[in-house]
């Protein structure tokens, strides 16, 4: 029973107690999430290296599964800007095939996390890693746009950060006006909307207001050059027909590292949106569940050629904020991006690219976290440094290398504070047990015996301080008959700690010391057992304090 899979979507429980209230609420919620989702699929589908209606795809199937199969009841699933930057890179290198086949991965392995019961993944990731990846994607976003916003000349975009801002600042005599006067008025729409309405979401707002003024603009002025999502894309009016795409070895082996990369970041997007969430609604998500559902969006949608799901954090907050409380909001949201995409999918072709640029700089700019970025640098300079090397990588290389190498060097670091915090030190004379709590009611000082010392490791005994405790070991330059090992501050030991206390029984052996282990604990003593250094020192030799230590040291001299 211990190994069962953790599923139990919450629509399912959402709907024993459902009302015609809750639905109302839901229905409201719906609609409203439906159409803030209409200009963010469309900018994240074009940003990403595919046509607008692939994006609204994303949203509408890959939003219904997260609803449908779920661990939490607000969740919104759907594109998200955090892909962007990896979308993009598997495009130009491996095609539309390509990024469904490292789609498909990611979703397999996103529901492995969640049958394995990793639904607490989010907790292991470092917190500067987050934001590092986060502020270098939002710039990443930030920098693509610019050739749109202000309708720049060009032909060719590079694919790289640096050589994207050289290009730019070569081109930037082509500037045109009027569409740098779309990307502007739509970045102050977007900022005005809410002081006068927080219903509308703003990106509508621009988006409507500057296709009719474009459109005019275009069909009665004759004003010419400000390009529109028709002029780059045929807009498909429909549902796709699933789409059959090839897996072999060799295919999925070079896409791994990405596919990893869309599982990882969907995984901790999704887990930080639901739990965002619940610190609003005060009900709890399955961390499990989630996954697995984001596992079947992922594994369901590039077959109609949708790109990677995860959960939206501001599409979440705004199913919240409308009254949104259970995954029906979700279900409606998606069938209401259906029903634009089937009657309104046509009109989308007069959106301007400029106005769509707008709304992805505001994207990028939430999503940014500068003052979150700041105070992280005012941290101590490991976790610093582990914020900086992730930013820089992820924007002047690529996620993929970002996220792994920001992982190791938190992991090295961590390792460095954890072998500076475990102490080895040397006892010869006299123990002091007054400032201990085992004994510090007694307030005495022990005697060490002629002969006996006493070697005490406070903190973890693993392969990060196995060489202080060997250096420890070899400046001691007299053999005393008796060695005690105090073990009563080491919560757990490694193989490397084991392989190096069995050096010194086999040392301590051959140059006839006796060895005594005190206040072992039973985890450690558990590892001890199993790996047969127990009965090779002797239970009788191993102590539970070192009272009873420093009496069996006594008794051997």
């Amino acid at each position: 029973m211990k190994n069962k899979l953790d599923f139990r979507p919450a629509l399912f429980a959402s709907l024993k107690n459902y009302s015609k209230e809750k639905f109302m609420a839901d229905l409201m919620a719906g609609i409203i999430v439906g159409i803030v989702a209409l200009p963010l699929a469309i900018a994240f589908g074009i940003a990403s290296g595919v046509s607008p209606e692939k994006g609204l795809i994303t949203a509408i199937i890959g939003g219904f599964i997260v609803s449908f199969l779920g661990g939490s009841p607000v969740q919104i699933g759907g594109p998200t800007g955090a892909f962007i930057v990896i979308v993009y890179g598997i495009i130009q290198n491996f095609g539309i095939e390509g990024l469904a086949v490292a789609t498909v991965i990611a979703g397999v392995l996103l529901f492995l996390m969640g049958a394995l019961k990793l639904g607490t993944i989010i907790k292991f990731i470092p917190y500067p890693i987050v934001v590092g990846f986060t502020s270098g994607i939002a710039l990443t976003i930030f920098t693509t746009q610019m050739k749109d916003f202000f309708g720049l000349q060009m032909e060719h975009v590079p694919a790289d950060f640096l050589s994207k801002w050289a290009a730019y600042f070569e081109h930037i005599a082509t500037i045109h006006p009027a569409s740098f006067f779309v990307g502007a008025a739509s970045i102050l729409l977007i900022v005005v909307t809410p002081k006068f309405s927080r219903k509308i979401p703003g990106s509508l707002v621009a988006i409507v207001v500057l296709t009719a003024v474009v459109y005019f603009l275009k069909h009665r002025l004759g004003v010419n050059g400000i390009e529109t999502i028709g002029d780059r894309f045929t807009i498909q009016a429909s549902l796709p027909a699933p789409a059959p795409f090839s897996f072999s070895m060799e295919t999925i082996d070079l896409l791994l590292p990405s596919a990893f990369t869309i599982a990882l970041l969907g995984a901790i997007e999704s887990l930080l949106s639901a739990t965002v969430a619940d610190g609003v609604t005060g009900q709890k998500h399955n961390s499990n569940t989630e996954l697995m559902a984001q596992g079947v969006a992922n594994i369901v949608v590039p077959v109609f050629g949708g790109i990677p799901v995860t959960g939206a954090i501001a599409r979440t907050m705004t199913n919240i904020n409308n009254g949104g409380r259970t995954p029906v909001a979700g279900l409606i949201h998606a069938v209401v991006l259906l029903l634009i995409l089937l009657f309104l999918g046509p009109l989308t072709k007069h959106i301007p690219m400029a106005c769509l640029a707008g709304v992805l700089i505001i994207v990028s700019y939430n999503m940014s976290e500068w003052r979150t970025f700041r105070s992280l640098l005012k941290n101590p300079k490991s976790d610093a440094a582990v914020l900086l090397v992730t930013f820089v990588l992820t924007v002047v290389f690529d996620l993929t290398i970002a996220i792994e190498i920001g992982l190791l060097l938190a992991m090295l670091l961590f390792m460095r504070r954890m072998t500076e915090t475990t102490q080895v030190s040397v006892i010869r004379d006299e123990i002091d047990l007054s400032h201990e709590g085992e004994f510090a009611h007694e307030e005495e000082k022990l005697t060490v015996p002629h002969g006996v010392e006493i070697y005490e490791i406070d903190g973890p005994f693993f392969f990060g301080i196995a060489n202080k405790f060997d250096e420890c070991m070899k400046q001691l330059g007299d053999k005393p008959s008796v060695r005690i090992l105090r073990m009563r501050k080491v919560p757990f030991m490694d193989s490397t700690g084991l392989h190096n206390l069995e050096s010194l029984y086999r040392l301590s052996a051959a140059e006839n010391i006796r060895l005594i282990l005190s206040g072992v604990n039973p985890q450690v003593h558990k590892l001890l057992v199993q790996s047969g250094l127990a009965a090779k020192v002797g239970e009788e030799h191993i102590c539970s304090n070192i009272h009873e230590a420093l009496e069996k040291a006594q008794a051997m001299l």
